[in-house]
């Protein structure tokens, strides 16, 4: 396997400790000597300029380390985007990244994951190998919402809840 020339690149401008990359060369108009790199940005992920482009800090992670850019998705594996110590990150798909959401999108008018308002009641639906699973219909977001994490303990092993 052939190493990404990125990471060279990297590892001589950049030290990385406990997921936080540091100034290891000192540049015009840059940080000092050793102050860490980087800035959490809304969406809760540490952004890093590099080599004149922006990068998402865990990708970087995993280029230090492994030598490649990761060719599929990186999850966090607690949950918090901004912990990119290597032990929390983990290379997956676009699916199984998917099946990690922790709560409903904003733009949800349940407020669950999962559940989604149809008329004065509640739809649960998960989706599977690509496909919606209807689960059923509700009274309450909260029914829905226990017949969606049961239905994702089940689909979804492995995944957080």
């Amino acid at each position: 396997m052939q190493t990404d020339p990125l990471q060279y690149k990297l590892k001589e401008h950049l030290y990385l400790k406990d997921g936080t990359f540091y100034v290891n060369k000192v540049r015009r108009g840059t940080k000092s000597l050793h102050s860490p790199v980087g800035s959490v940005v809304p969406d809760g992920y540490v952004h890093i300029r590099f080599n004149n482009k922006y990068y998402k800090a865990h990708r970087l992670v995993w280029l230090y380390e492994h030598g490649r850019f990761p060719a599929g998705e990186i999850d966090h594996i607690n949950g918090n985007r901004a912990d990119n110590r290597i032990e929390n990150l983990r290379e997956i798909g676009r699916c199984q990244n998917m099946q990690n959401q922790r709560k409903a999108r904003s733009d949800n008018a349940s407020g669950f994951l999962g559940v989604h308002k149809k008329g004065s009641k509640f739809q649960a639906i998960i989706r599977v190998n690509g496909r919606s699973m209807y689960l059923g219909i509700f009274e309450t977001p909260e029914k829905a919402h226990e017949a969606y994490i049961e239905a994702k303990r089940i689909y979804h092993p492995g995944g957080t809840l």
